[in-house]
């Protein structure tokens, strides 16, 4: 049986829509990411956490150039 868990992140750092198709391509190399949202300044992913974890992630974001924390 698969979980799912979600996680929505605030983003700093993107500018431009070239900047959301960036994190949106880092993410979706992360392996089991299926990425629900990327706007200027936030995201919304799904991930199996029995093959990804929220370090995963965050390593994927801050590879692409921005920084990332979880949002409220």
């Amino acid at each position: 049986m698969n979980t799912t868990s979600e996680l929505a992140l605030e983003i700093t750092g993107m500018h431009c829509n070239g900047c959301v198709n960036s994190l949106s391509k880092a993410l979706q190399r992360v392996d089991s990411v299926e990425v629900k949202q990327v706007v200027i300044g936030s995201a919304t992913v799904a991930f199996d956490p029995a093959r990804a974890t929220e370090q995963d992630i965050f390593r994927a974001v801050e590879k692409a150039g921005f920084q990332a924390r979880k949002s409220d």
